[in-house]
Parts: C-alpha cells; structure tokens; sequence
C-alpha cells in the first residue's frame, strides 16, 4: 500500500550535485540571510544567461560561466587546503558529472534563451525534480513510487502543460528553444543521480568534487566552443558583466552558499531554495527586460512547484522494534 503524503524531501538544485560530504565551516552570517541571497542569485541567472546571449555566442557564455566559476571554488579549495581527487576512477565520473550538471545544461539554458524568455526558462528549470523522480524509480531502488509521488509526477507536467499552453496548439511557441530548456532540466536530473551512484563515498569533499567537476566542465567547453564560434571582436560591456557575474556569483559562490545551508540547517531547508527560482526568474525578467507574461506561465508555474514538492516526499521511516521497547511495553502491563 502507498504511503501517505510526508514533508518533502527537498531537491537539488540547478547546477550541483547532492551534498555528499558535510564539510563547510560555520559561516558568519545568519543562514536566513545566505538563504535569501542564494534564491537571487539563482534566481536572477537566467536573466544574466539572457544579457550575457545579448553580445556572446552561448558556448561562449558557458565557457565564461565555468571559467569564472572554477576560479571562485579553486580559491575556496586553496584557502582550506583541499586536495585534489587522485583516483582515475573518480576523474572520470567527474568527467561524466561535469557533462550532464555543467556543461550540457548550461549551454542548453544559453541556446534556448536566444528565443524563448528568461521567465520561460526559469520554470522549465523548475521541472527538474519531476524528471528525477521519473528517472529514479528506474535507476535507485531505494526510491520508492508511492502514490503521492506518482500523483506529483503527473501534476508537474500537467503545470508544465499549462506554461506551453497545450489547449491553444502551443501558438506562438518556440517549441525548440523551449525544448532545449527542458532537456537542460532533464540533463540536471541524470547528472545528480549518477553522481549518487559512482561519487558518493569516495572521500572526497564536496568542495573538491565540484571544483574538479568544473574545471572539466571548462575544458570541455574549451575544446567545443572554438570549433563551434568565432573569437568575439569586441567586449560588449553589459553582456561581459553579465557572463562574469553568473560565472562568480551563479556557479561559484551559490555553491559555496548552498552547502553551507545544508551543513547548518540541513538538506530539506536548505535546498528548499529550488522552489523560488522560478518566482524571482520572472520577477526579474517581467520587471527588468520587459518580458511579456500571460496569465497561464504563472499559473502554470505552481501547479509545477506543486508537483515537484509532492515528488520529493517520502514514506515515514519504519521504526524497529527493539528487545529494551519490549521490554518496556511488559513492565507497563
């Protein structure tokens, strides 16, 4: 029989992996106010990816993404004295992670918003979690599909429904570009449970296993983008500053932000901030660059929140009789 429907398990969020080792300091600032940078920050990335496409072709934006991103981590690694991984073995699932959490998605996200809006892109960024639940009912046996679950899975993509504006023959779409959005969102999902799979428990610290996997990341994309663009003639200086701050702050500080989160208040709060990236991704993007939006991108937009939320929930931990509870229950009766 399914279970009922428990607190949600909060999930990751848009670029890194689940925490796999609690090794951040105790940060100086209240985790209330880290929470509320962390959700702009993330929050206003794909308004960023939106100027950055303005004056960079989009390999050129991720490239400068993951560059400015590893350099953010490398001095992180530096300051505490963190060592790189030494096995083969785990360069090369970090070569596999980087692709799908890094690499892929991010140029995905670049290409999509040459024609699609920053806000559209948040929100298909929020399916994220349906796309994990459907993948991890195949890929972790310990992911069980309950009934609220598979009743969230089924919400979410009906919310996704609602943003294209199915009843109307998706008019007015660019099914391409937004496709491209959703398949970065899928690409997050596969990246995170790989990553389950073959880099939990290596010993290495999750500040090391990002950094590493970014700076793949940049060697892929550095290898890609010359193939794929031209060097840019000029330095456009809205754009660059754009490219620049989602590299630093998106891809390099938000990660040093969320795993101090989740080592102080724990997963479930601290990766809670996925659920307003999509909300401060069209705030930004309506009151900023003028974005257009109708009632059903909205609307549409919770019943996906609702949905992911309802994924993430899990069955109440059984609880194993002991010989002391036996015990307790005679010396009652």
């Amino acid at each position: 029989m399914s279970a009922p429907c428990q607190q949600p398990a909060a999930p990751a969020t848009a670029s890194v992996p689940p925490p796999l080792v609690s090794d951040a300091p105790r940060p100086a600032f209240d985790w209330r106010i880290r929470f509320a940078a962390l959700s702009l920050i993330w929050g206003f990335s794909f308004l960023l990816i939106k100027v950055g496409t303005e004056g960079y072709a989009p390999f050129q934006v991720t490239l400068g993404r993951l560059l400015a991103g590893t350099a953010v981590l490398a001095v992180a690694m530096v300051m505490r004295r963190e060592r790189l991984p030494r096995s083969a073995r785990t360069w090369g699932h970090i070569t596999v992670a980087a692709f799908f959490l890094n690499a892929l998605p991010f140029s995905l996200f670049s290409y999509a918003e040459l024609t699609i809006p920053s806000t559209l892109a948040g929100i298909c960024n929020a399916t994220s979690p349906l796309w994990g639940m459907a993948l991890s009912v195949v890929a972790l046996s310990e992911d069980r599909p309950t009934r609220c679950r598979v009743a969230g899975l089924g919400v979410g993509f009906l919310g996704v429904l609602t943003v294209l504006g199915a009843w109307q023959g998706f008019s007015g779409l660019d099914l391409a570009s937004t496709g491209m959005a959703l398949l970065a969102s899928f690409s997050y999902a596969v990246g995170w449970i790989y990553v389950r799979r073959t880099l939990a428990g290596t010993g290495s610290s999750t500040l090391t296993l990002t950094g590493s996997q970014l700076f793949v990341g940049t060697l892929q994309l550095a290898v890609v983008t010359p193939v794929f663009t031209s060097a840019p003639d000029t330095f456009p200086l809205l754009p660059t500053l754009s490219v620049l701050a989602l590299g630093a702050l998106g891809t390099g500080l938000a990660v040093l932000l969320q795993y101090g989160l989740v080592q102080e208040v724990g997963p479930t709060t601290g990766q809670l901030v996925t659920y307003f990236i999509p909300v401060i991704a069209t705030a930004a993007g309506v009151t900023l660059l003028g974005e257009q939006l109708t009632w059903n991108t909205p609307v549409g937009a919770v019943i996906v929140l609702a949905g992911a939320a309802l994924t993430q929930s899990r069955p109440p931990a059984v609880r194993t009789r002991t010989p002391d509870d036996r015990t307790k229950r005679l010396s009652r009766t």
